[in-house]
């Protein structure tokens, strides 16, 4: 048996409004189509309010996702597809948006009315923005894509949807309808970037056009459903200032840093998933002086560096058919060949390790990059492992002397367990001592507790120890305030 739906009367943007009759079904119908409100049958016993305008976004915790608005939502969406008529392969971003919004409050209203679902303004509101992100956006993580407070977004399972506010994981009330809902919105994360995932490449990563990070693994290696997870892309990169506002730094960490980077010394920041290390890259990248040649190498492009003399590398995944694929550490010999004055490689994960290192040796001073690592001296072994991974079989003591001359200040960052980013080390590496690499910390972070709130107390002050480079600082012409150390 056919399946009633409602009718339906579109206009297309730009094409005079049909004129409405005086009465009748169709002059309500007509009228709607328009934007105009048709007579109600039984008025309310309060005045309607003037609806809320359309860029005004409520937030999602304004109302509760629930069956009732899971139900309209995918009807809603299920007849507005149709009705739009789109050409098949039509790009859902070069859709007029307008257009859209005005089909959807037709549809919307229609359906509502044949339903007899009483919803409030509030409701309705959010029932027409989370139509519109279906369409033109990323379903239901499109508001807390959206949200400036958000930092990442953390889909489990359809139902299970975190996200990470001011250091915080906290768990959303958005859900999706099911595994299916979730497989469709991947789908429309990866096609601009000719990518896709099934069974035989379950796994994905790319950026979304605001340069946000974003990681997607389906089944059967996710058990609990197909799992997204995305790095936001700060529209507003935070300054040096900010982190010493913030309390990730102190002025006086900033000050040596800053040196540090002017003289050419090759640092390395190190530390946890989500514990600001690209941020931190991003302020110590803006130290470098504007007449240099800058090359970054980065697996998914997070960098915002402002220099004139730039060039972004970007490695690529291989194709659907395994081949094409280009890593970092060709990027990272690439870079060698493109006279770079310094050389930045967003994070070192494997064998590109020992090219960053010989590069370091070899001319190109005041290189940066970051590696996954909990402590300076935890930064070295893991910095020998990855150098291992590049096939050479060499002598742990030779990479160690390469590590020792190469590498001359570690910053370590960490992220508290109050949500809280702070440097907690800054260590100058000064040589070799036997087979030892030797380690002298110059600032370093003090936890002394917990307060009532939950916020870690605590102290960034110098260790007293005045750092080998500081003759090397000085002659590259930095002037270090009195008292930096002390």
């Amino acid at each position: 048996m056919a399946e009633s739906r409602p009718t339906i009367i579109l206009r297309r943007p730009g094409a005079p409004p049909a004129a409405p009759t005086a009465t009748g079904d169709d002059g309500g119908k007509a009228a709607s189509a328009v934007g105009v409100q048709p007579p109600v049958e039984s008025p309310p016993p309060v005045a309607p309010k003037p609806a809320p305008e359309p860029a005004a976004k409520v937030t999602e915790e304004e109302v509760a996702d629930d069956d009732q608005m899971v139900h309209l939502r995918t009807k809603v969406h299920e007849t507005l597809i149709p009705a739009l008529e789109l050409p098949t392969g039509t790009s859902m971003g070069k859709l007029n948006e307008q257009m859209v919004r005005q089909h959807a409050e037709v549809i919307m209203k229609q359906i509502l009315d044949q339903e007899g679902v009483p919803l409030s303004a509030k409701r309705r509101a959010v029932l027409l923005e989370e139509v519109m992100d279906e369409v033109v956006g990323y379903g239901p993580i499109q508001s807390l894509l959206d949200d400036p407070t958000i930092s990442e977004v953390m889909v489990n399972a359809p139902d299970e949807i975190f996200v990470e506010r001011k250091g915080k994981v906290v768990r959303a009330i958005k859900r999706f309808n099911d595994d299916e809902h979730t497989r469709r919105i991947i789908d429309k994360i990866l096609a601009p970037l000719g990518r896709r995932v099934n069974e035989r490449t379950p796994i994905a990563d790319g950026r979304l056009p605001d340069g946000s990070r974003v990681n997607v693994i389906i089944p059967p290696l996710a058990l609990k459903g197909s799992s997204i997870t995305i790095r936001k892309f700060s529209k507003s990169p935070l300054t040096d200032q900010d982190l010493v506002d913030k309390g990730s730094m102190t002025a006086q960490m900033r000050d040596f840093l800053k040196a540090c980077v002017e003289a050419r010394l090759n640092v390395i920041i190190a530390g946890g998933t989500g514990s600001g290390k690209t941020t931190l890259l991003n302020v110590m990248s803006s130290f470098i002086p504007k007449d240099e040649r800058l090359v970054t190498v980065e697996d998914a492009a997070e960098l915002q560096i402002h220099q004139p003399n730039l060039v972004s590398l970007e490695s690529r995944p291989p194709n659907i058919e395994g081949e094409g694929q280009v890593t970092i550490r060709d990027l990272v010999r690439n870079a060698l060949r493109m006279r770079p004055e310094r050389i930045v490689v967003g994070e070192c994960r494997g064998g590109e390790a020992l090219d960053m290192l010989q590069a370091m040796n070899t001319g190109h001073d005041g290189s940066m990059s970051t590696v996954h690592s909990n402590t300076p001296r935890d930064t070295i072994s893991r910095l020998e492992t990855l150098a291992m991974m590049s096939g050479l079989e060499l002598p742990i003591k030779v990479l160690s002397k390469q590590i020792a001359s190469a590498i001359n200040i570690i910053v370590q960052q960490a992220r508290l367990s109050d949500g809280s980013r702070r440097v907690t080390y800054v260590t100058e590496v000064q040589g070799m001592e036997g087979e030892t690499i030797l380690l002298q910390d110059i600032f370093v972070h003090e936890q002394k507790g917990i307060d009532s709130e939950g916020k870690v107390i605590g102290e960034m002050k110098p260790t007293g120890f005045r750092p080998k480079c500081v003759p090397q600082l000085i002659a590259a012409g930095c002037k270090l305030p009195p008292g930096l150390f002390t």
